[in-house]
């Protein structure tokens, strides 16, 4: 299959003429001459049919389609310029281990464990990747994903982590403002959710027999971070896992709205393909995340 790439060459002019706004400084920062770049940038155009630039006072300035493409290019050439120092300082005794994680659970869950099996793995590298969904980790060349759901997905081993519990959380200032004085009472303040949890909140009312037509209402986050720095900022209350607010509510900054706790029938899964089970890598991983469990399990309370 032809590939439609534009060449290296050809984006670095792009990106260098985009960064200093001229043909002429971008030929000397890339040690290239002046018509040199200008080519490089036409051919550029040309292949994507699009003017990426225009000339404002002797300045160039991108078009609404150059700012686009920008982004992209800078994040291709910095990946283009991260894989090569890796192999140019690759010793031959050194593994690199893919990992995929939902954005919540790494922050606040994986990372406290990576230091102990970093320093006891020196010939590991971690390269962590951020998904919010399950996928096929062969597809995506992934060796190893945390997961939140039922605990089976076909061809991958599956290790349970941990069980979650929500809990409903505000800010003080905005509980001081509208003093409710029970679980009732919250569906009259904004209600923050998470847009693959839309059921939590129904069921959260539902199982304390708590009618409202409101359950449903509010804004929606693709992520949990976001989610909870607006409950944080007084936008409303969130229903989140209780180990992504321990810090927050260490310090004050949320407090639990009510007593009752939302226990859900999914938890969160250590996966790998069950071919890779053997490789070495995996197995040093797999065997320091399980270890580092109390002999209980946990559950993310």
């Amino acid at each position: 299959m032809t590939r439609n790439l534009p060449s290296t060459t050809a984006m670095q002019c792009f990106e260098a003429a985009a960064r200093h706004k001229s043909f002429t400084r971008a030929a000397e920062a890339l040690s290239l001459t002046q018509s040199a770049v200008s080519k490089q940038v036409a051919q550029l155009e040309a292949h994507l049919q699009h003017k990426l630039f225009r000339r404002v006072r002797r300045s160039l300035v991108l078009t609404p389609e150059g700012a686009i493409y920008l982004s992209d290019v800078r994040k291709v050439l910095a990946q283009i310029e991260m894989s090569t120092h890796a192999i140019m300082t690759y010793s031959g005794n050194s593994e690199v281990l893919k990992v995929a994680t939902l954005p919540s659970f790494g922050a606040r869950w994986l990372a406290d464990r990576l230091p102990a099996f970093l320093a006891d793995n020196p010939r590991i590298s971690l390269e962590f990747h951020d998904r919010v969904e399950d996928f096929d980790l062969e597809q995506q060349n992934i060796d190893v994903a945390f997961f939140y759901g039922h605990g089976s997905w076909p061809d991958l081993e599956c290790h349970k982590l941990a069980d979650e519990e929500m809990v409903a959380v505000a800010a003080p200032e905005l509980l001081a403002k509208h003093a409710p004085s029970g679980a009732r009472d919250l569906a009259e303040l904004p209600l923050l959710h998470l847009s693959t949890r839309p059921e939590a909140w129904h069921q959260w009312f539902t199982e304390q027999q708590l009618g409202t037509d409101r359950s449903y209402h509010g804004t929606r986050f693709e992520t949990f971070p976001m989610l909870i720095r607006t409950a944080m900022a007084g936008g409303g209350v969130a229903l989140v896992p209780r180990f992504t607010v321990d810090e927050e509510l260490a310090a004050e900054r949320l407090v639990i709205t009510s007593p009752h706790r939302l226990r859900s029938a999914s938890a969160y899964y250590l996966v790998y393909p069950e071919h890779l089970g053997e490789l070495a890598k995996v197995r040093r991983f797999v065997g320091h995340i399980l270890a580092s469990l109390s002999p209980a399990r946990e559950s993310t309370r």
